[in-house]
Order: C-alpha cells, then sequence, then structure tokens
C-alpha cells in the first residue's frame, strides 16, 4: 500500500514538472521591443535658418514611436544630386559649463563660465532638434542666391535615419535654404536677399531713399524748433537708428551715440536720467561727449535667461532724461531699442534725430 501511494506520488510530480517545462515552453516571451512608427516626420520639412546665428528647428511628430530616438543625417545633396559636405564643416562654438546669471563682475568671468568647441555648422541632436551655430558664416555656408526665386538645384536636400530597438525609419527630402547673414536685429533695413540696404517702403522703387531701423518706442521728445512731439509715422520719421561696426576698437566694444540731424553729436550727459551702469552688461565703461562705450561679451544678450539687462531673447537698452517743461512740471523723455547682436566685435548703435533736435533745456 505505501509503495503504491508512492508510485502516485511520483507519477503527479512527473507530470507536473512535465505541464511546468510546456508551459514554460509555451508561454514563454520575447523581450519587449520599442516601437516606431511608419508616419514620424516634422510639421515642416523646410529649415530656412539665418546664417551666422544660433537657429533652432523643432517640429518633430513622433506618431507616438518609444523613446528615445537615434537621428542620423544622411544623403545630403543640392536638388540636381550633387552631394555637399560645407555644413558638416566644424569650427570654434562656444558651450556653456557653468549657469551664466547676468551678476558677472568682469569679462574673466564671463568668460570663465563658457569655452569654445569643435561643433559642425549644422547637425541633429539628441532630441531631433535641427541646428545651425553662428559659426557659420556666408563664406563658410553659401546663402540661398540673391534672387527672390530659389532653384530646386540651390537647395540642400538630405534624408533623416531615425532609429530605436524596435527598427528605423527614413524621413525623406528634408530641405535647408539658408537665410544671408545678418549680424544684428532688428535687420529690416538690410534687404534678407542681397545684404545690402533695404529700400523705402513707401517708395521701393527710388534707389535715392531707404529704409532704417526705428526705436522700439520713444515717447514725449520735444523737438526744439517745433515745440511738438517728435514721431515716427506714415508720414515723417523723426529718429532712426544705425547698428553698425567702427574702426579703433579692442574688439570687445559697444558703442552708444546720438546725432543731430546735421550729424553732429549730442552729449550723451543730455540723458540725465539714464542708469549708465546698468544699461548693458558691460564693463569699464567710458563716458566722452560724444558716446558711451563699454567692453562686452558676444553675441549679445549672451543668454534668454532674464536678467537686469535683457527682454526675453533681446538686450534692452533705455535712454531717459528730465526738463522743466510747461508750469514748472518736471517731465520726462525717454526712448528705447530691443536689440541683438550676434558676432563679436566693435559695434556702434547710433540715433540719429532727422529732422530736429529734441529740446533738452527748461521751459
Amino acid at each position: 500500500m505505501k509503495l503504491s501511494n508512492s508510485i502516485r506520488l511520483m507519477s503527479v510530480l512527473l507530470g507536473s514538472c512535465s505541464l511546468f517545462a510546456a508551459c514554460k515552453e509555451t508561454f514563454e516571451l520575447p523581450a519587449d521591443r520599442d516601437f516606431i512608427s511608419e508616419n514620424i516626420t516634422y510639421e515642416n520639412k523646410v529649415i530656412q535658418p539665418i546664417i551666422g546665428r544660433d537657429n533652432i528647428h523643432t517640429g518633430l511628430l513622433l506618431d507616438n514611436s518609444t523613446l528615445p530616438l537615434k537621428f542620423e543625417i544622411i544623403n545630403p545633396r543640392y536638388g540636381d544630386g550633387t552631394p555637399y559636405t560645407d555644413v558638416f564643416q566644424k569650427a570654434p562654438t562656444y558651450e556653456w559649463i557653468a549657469e551664466y546669471d547676468g551678476k558677472e563682475k568682469s569679462l574673466a568671468e564671463i568668460e570663465a563660465k563658457r569655452h569654445l568647441v569643435e561643433k559642425p555648422y549644422f547637425e541633429v541632436d539628441d532630441y531631433g532638434r535641427f541646428i545651425m551655430y553662428g559659426s557659420s558664416t556666408n563664406e563658410t555656408v553659401a546663402p540661398r542666391p540673391a534672387d527672390t526665386v530659389v532653384k530646386t538645384q540651390d537647395v540642400r536636400f538630405f534624408d533623416l535615419k531615425v532609429s530605436n530597438s524596435g527598427g528605423f525609419q527614413i524621413i525623406k527630402d528634408l530641405q535647408l535654404i539658408p537665410w544671408r547673414q545678418r549680424d544684428y536685429s532688428p535687420d529690416y533695413d538690410m534687404n534678407p536677399y542681397t545684404g545690402g540696404v533695404a529700400p523705402d517702403p513707401r517708395n521701393p522703387k527710388d534707389p535715392s531713399k531707404r529704409e532704417y531701423l526705428k526705436p522700439s518706442w520713444f515717447s514725449n521728445i520735444i523737438g526744439v524748433n517745433s515745440n511738438t512731439n517728435l514721431k515716427n509715422d506714415d508720414k515723417q520719421t523723426d529718429l532712426v537708428v544705425f547698428i553698425r561696426r567702427f574702426e579703433g576698437g579692442n574688439g570687445k566694444s559697444l558703442r552708444f551715440r546720438f546725432l543731430n540731424p546735421d550729424s553732429s553729436a549730442i552729449n550723451p550727459a543730455k540723458f540725465n536720467e539714464t542708469k549708465w551702469d546698468l544699461l548693458v552688461h558691460g564693463f569699464n565703461k567710458q563716458m566722452t561727449s560724444e558716446y558711451v562705450q563699454y567692453d562686452v561679451a558676444y553675441p549679445i544678450p549672451l543668454t534668454s535667461i532674464r536678467t537686469d539687462y535683457n527682454s526675453g531673447s533681446n538686450a534692452r537698452v533705455v535712454f531717459k532724461y528730465s526738463r522743466t517743461g510747461m508750469g514748472g512740471t518736471l517731465t520726462y523723455g525717454e526712448m528705447g531699442l530691443d536689440f541683438r547682436i550676434f558676432k563679436p566685435g566693435d559695434w556702434e548703435i547710433v540715433f540719429m534725430f532727422r529732422r530736429e533736435s529734441p529740446k533738452f533745456e527748461d521751459e
């Protein structure tokens, strides 16, 4: 009897082991694999950066593809099939190694927070963003033709290989059509196709006239002759701005000048309510009867982080003065500019009163 029970128990155990092995063999599943959609693409497949600036093009449409993904630019060619390599050449590009906060007390302190690394002019990063770096120039990366019509043979095409453990997809026929280098912003005084001076929008066919930059705002600035508010509108332009390079600097300077209609200098001290020490993140201020100048780090602004010197992605300068008006009331006039400068050098921003000079004297 005991032997019979032992035999039965052994049979059950053997049967269970056989069933377990069969179940294991039947239900053992392969490891999970990532999913990559055949519909992965970009919202806009035409990339139009401005040469000489840091440009980021986003808009990847994942269609539920599993992250992370790997990206690789392949098959770069012009519209006629000719391969190109110019945008993949490497050049020194600034990279931050510590956080810039706008409180740095010297150029050396700023420079200690960044260093130069070799990067291609154009690349795709780990997040599928296309980046053209500010190290690019018209000489190293040919811009679109000066003709306003872009011909197929002038367009840089490329494909993008996107992959994960689930496989890969090829996003075909992305286009890179870079705009000509424009080293400052606002830049509507410049023809984006030729790089020359933009025509007067009110008289575009008159070569003797041109477009001018204007202040971002100005208010309560009284003309010395008319004793009325100066203004910029469709009929007259009283105050214009030039952003331009100048000779004789140290290669890292920014200068502000103010001109009368006859191009004579207005003493910056006339803008007696201006906070000169907080105007820009600059150092070694030089104030003369003709200009105010600072040593600065470029580009301006250095980042879009909020500081005392910027408004979003733009630097902001405000020039203000006070005078005693009618009835003995203290009145304030001011003008301001939101701007960016992308390339290092010696730059000046000039405010010119075209029709009449501002009135600084008391009533």
